[in-house]
């Protein structure tokens, strides 16, 4: 899969379930109850250490079904790990430039943290394919699209955090890309988790085609 079609795959889904298990079970029981609600892209975090087993584990069971990446990745060492484990993308809270170097060398998108305009427009220029707004979207809401987005249109954001049922439509409004969502996505049995991605799913679609 080119890097090109992960970035169109992960803004066309437009949710991301942001995931921290301890089991490789759990990690694809979460998988499955998103994927059958519709929301085919996971990031799986490294805070926890068998983040890149759990990656090996979802993609050896879906294969392209899912789009799997790895989150809090704060160095070039841990994301060579990373998709050496198979992700296909790699989210920060920080920005780092020898991370971009290292995945535009291996053509993986790359989405860091950034919380000033400067950060934002100088990851841009090494090659971000997302710009993951935190933790900056959890206090300014959908409004900080509109914010960044009125100077730099073409900026693509992530944004992370904050971000509900309730408020979904108006961060999509605004033009955010992709949102990430932690407890709606991870939560519950499988097919609770189904259920709330079926919710994610059709407020992204309906709002969209409303835009249209």
């Amino acid at each position: 899969m080119f890097k090109t079609d992960i970035t169109t795959r992960i803004e066309k889904t437009g949710a991301m379930a942001i995931v921290r298990t301890e089991t490789i079970e759990r990690g694809i029981e979460i998988a499955q109850g998103c994927l059958n609600g519709g929301v085919d892209v996971l990031e799986i975090s490294y805070t926890l250490p068998n983040a890149g087993e759990v990656i090996e584990a979802i993609n050896k069971k879906f294969n392209d079904q899912l789009v799997v990446g790895a989150g809090t990745v704060l160095d070039a060492e841990t994301a060579r790990l990373a998709i050496l484990k198979g992700a296909k993308f790699i989210i920060a809270p920080n920005f780092s430039k020898e991370v971009a170097r290292l995945c535009n060398r291996y053509q993986i998108p790359y989405a860091p943290g950034c919380t000033t305009i400067t950060e934002m427009v100088e990851a841009m220029e090494v090659g971000a394919s997302f710009i993951k707004a935190f933790p900056i979207s959890n206090f300014y809401g959908p409004e900080l699209v509109s914010v960044l987005k009125t100077p730099i249109p073409v900026m693509p954001i992530l944004a992370s955090g904050g971000i509900t049922l309730d408020n979904l439509s108006d961060w999509i409004k605004k033009g955010t890309e992709c949102c990430g969502f932690g407890g709606l996505l991870t939560k519950g049995t499988s097919e609770e988790i189904t259920e709330n991605a079926k919710k994610i799913r059709a407020i992204i679609d309906e709002t969209r085609s409303a835009m249209k």
